[in-house]
């Protein structure tokens, strides 16, 4: 997997946006919005797991004090559990929800899920924190939407829409989301999701079971895939009946990431983003053509669409 190095990140400011083998440590948010230290020792923890046996604590603890470790760092450092290891144990004691490498069919393009520490996730963080602030919770208003865009496939869209939502739900927010790209649609594979059902028969009225998939590992987390793909996927999403899914939706969710197919190919980009009133622009270092990209901000700007969020990624 190519990973995206996130280069940018931007948030609204200045302005109103109403203007613009071995067991893996369970895990579970119990607090809406701050992690909270468990009360266990990390030692006991990966006991727990099976990850070190009664007999390693002695030769950990031994070079804990020889080297002034702390004692995960001193297991790993004895080569009695990896980092992916003690990373997930650690996860499990401050109650942040992440999942063991080979625990889950969830792609690991979906950093967010697996790996707490890797750098990219600091500037998704950072933008999921502004959003928070500026849009979601943001004082007189009622957002709970929040479409992702980009002018071209292959800018990263899907990546970001996929790991900003696990990162909001790592916060204890209720999060769902919304695979509406009704032409070239990855949120199945990346979550590892039954698509027989989904967003398209959802929005053609049919009675649709289990179209909501609660992604296990991570408990706030429920993802919507397209399902079935519609011959008519611009006239679906242009009924009212889209917005009143998402409105329908809205209270049942404090975050609905929805990602979006190619602005630049498909209208149905502005269209979604129209219905969810604010938008987190995707662009690609030496890939995003900026015609298009200007043509994008332009079109929703137009539009009455708060531009509420940046990303600028580097392959």
């Amino acid at each position: 997997m190519n990973t995206p190095e996130i280069v940018h990140y931007a948030s609204v400011s200045g302005r109103s946006v109403d203007e613009g083998s071995k067991r893996t440590p369970g895990v579970r948010v119990a607090s809406a919005h701050s992690p909270t230290l468990r009360d266990r020792p990390i030692g006991a923890i990966l006991l727990d797991a099976g990850l070190i046996e009664l007999a390693d604590v002695e030769r950990i603890v031994a070079r804990q004090r020889e080297n002034k470790l702390r004692f995960g760092d001193a297991a790993v450092s004895l080569g009695l559990v990896n980092t992916a290891d003690l990373r997930a144990a650690l996860a499990y004691q401050f109650d942040y929800p992440v999942l063991a490498p080979g625990s889950s069919r969830i792609s690991r393009e979906v950093l967010a899920a697996y790996d707490s520490a890797h750098p990219v996730l600091d500037d998704i963080r950072s933008l999921r924190n502004q959003l928070l602030l500026r849009w979601l919770t943001a004082e007189g208003q009622c957002n709970r939407v929040i479409a992702i865009a980009s002018p071209d496939s292959g800018d990263g869209r899907s990546f970001v829409a996929a790991n900003l939502a696990v990162t909001f739900s790592q916060m204890g927010q209720r999060t769902l989301l919304v695979d509406a790209d009704l032409r070239r649609p990855r949120m199945h594979q990346l979550f590892g999701l039954d698509d027989r059902a989904g967003l398209s028969a959802m929005l053609a009225d049919r009675n649709v079971r289990d179209a909501q998939h609660r992604i296990e590992g991570l408990h706030d987390l429920t993802v919507i895939p397209v399902g079935g793909l519609p011959p008519n996927p611009q006239d679906l999403l242009s009924r009212d009946s889209f917005a009143e899914l998402l409105a329908t939706l809205s209270t049942g969710y404090d975050a609905i990431v929805v990602d979006t197919p190619a602005a630049s190919s498909s209208p149905e980009a502005s269209v979604i983003a129209t219905r969810a009133r604010g938008c987190v622009v995707v662009a690609r270092q030496g890939y995003t053509r900026l015609d298009a990209l200007a043509t994008l901000g332009q079109d929703l700007e137009e539009l009455g669409v708060s531009i509420i969020g940046s990303i600028y990624c580097r392959h």
